[in-house]
């Protein structure tokens, strides 16, 4: 008799067999459920880092610009100090040949991405004329996704008449 107990304890009963199914099958969705948001969530990095790539790309153009229309090539004299021309000021025009005319800039050529410039003068910001620094902001609007609305990236740095 004794043989037939120790055998009977060996086993498992049905309701022990049924818990560990439904504790499983719990933690098992708990855990599908946090890889999902995961893999729905994964591209909004890819969509901050494009949109900061955008904006960088584009504020490194126009810094590479000549400060004004009338500064010359190279920058020297520069525009608005002695012995050089005197400084057009933020005139828009269609040539992009200089910091000025990238203001109210805006591009939509990038799928979903939105491109907007101002620029600004700024040199009482940096403790000097006004007319002579310029505040340059690149704003980046992402696209909208399901899950997320867009949102926007801004990047904004100074051009120095020198």
């Amino acid at each position: 008799m004794r043989n037939k107990s120790r055998a009977a304890a060996n086993g498992v009963t049905l309701i022990e067999v049924l818990v560990f199914l439904v504790v499983v099958g719990v933690a098992l969705a708990a855990t599908l459920r946090v890889f999902s948001e995961n893999v729905v969530r994964s591209s909004d990095p890819l969509i901050q880092v494009r949109a900061l790539e955008l904006a960088q790309a584009q504020l490194d153009d126009i810094l590479a610009r000549k400060f004004d229309e009338n500064t010359p090539t190279g920058g020297v004299p520069a525009c608005g100090s002695v012995g050089g021309p005197a400084c057009a000021g933020i005139t828009a025009d269609s040539d992009y040949d200089d910091v000025g005319d990238f203001n109210g800039f805006n591009d939509v050529s990038h799928t979903g991405y939105a491109i907007a410039v101002t620029v600004e003068a700024a040199g009482d910001e940096l403790g000097l004329a006004a007319a002579a620094a310029r505040k340059i902001t690149v704003v980046v609007t992402t696209p909208a996704t399901s899950r997320a609305s867009s949102s926007s990236v801004t990047l904004a740095a100074y051009k120095v008449n020198f």
